[in-house]
């Protein structure tokens, strides 16, 4: 073979079974790249919940059960009216019905739907399981 084509060969103590090279090379590739990922949060006092989940909005405990309407208009098309969102919630062990920026009293305070995501897109069917509520709550007189 000429010298200009002759390939390099690897010592065969150096020689790496097929499997064990992934074994090596993912979790490197893993650990150098968990460093790279940033997940902020920010205290805002809006709790967030998917349905099915909790989440903690000031003393009471927040649990989105079932949404019951989703009418909001959606960007870019000419709706009569804006339209609103409604959630049935469990709150303390009690369910209620949650309408987006209308508060409702409770614990010594109010709670208010204040998120509703994903916002609606024309022509776009949104499953239940898509969407995540924002919940505040105020102590009175604040």
């Amino acid at each position: 073979m000429p010298q200009s084509i002759r390939r390099a060969t690897w010592p065969a103590a150096l020689a790496l079974p097929a499997i064990a090279l992934p074994a090596i090379v993912l979790p490197a590739l893993a650990g150098l790249c968990a460093g790279c990922i940033t997940i902020r949060t920010v205290d805002d006092g809006v709790a967030r919940a998917r349905l099915g989940e909790t989440a903690q909005a000031g003393p009471i405990t927040v649990s989105p059960e079932q949404l019951v309407e989703d009418s909001r208009c959606p960007a870019g098309v000419a709706c009569v009216r804006a339209g609103t969102v409604r959630v049935m919630v469990r709150i303390d062990n009690g369910p209620v019905e949650l309408t987006l920026d209308r508060p409702l009293a409770v614990a010594g305070g109010t709670v208010a739907l204040v998120e509703a995501y994903p916002l609606p897109r024309d022509k776009v069917r949104r499953y239940p399981d898509e969407y995540r509520f924002g919940f505040r709550w105020t102590r009175d007189g604040r």
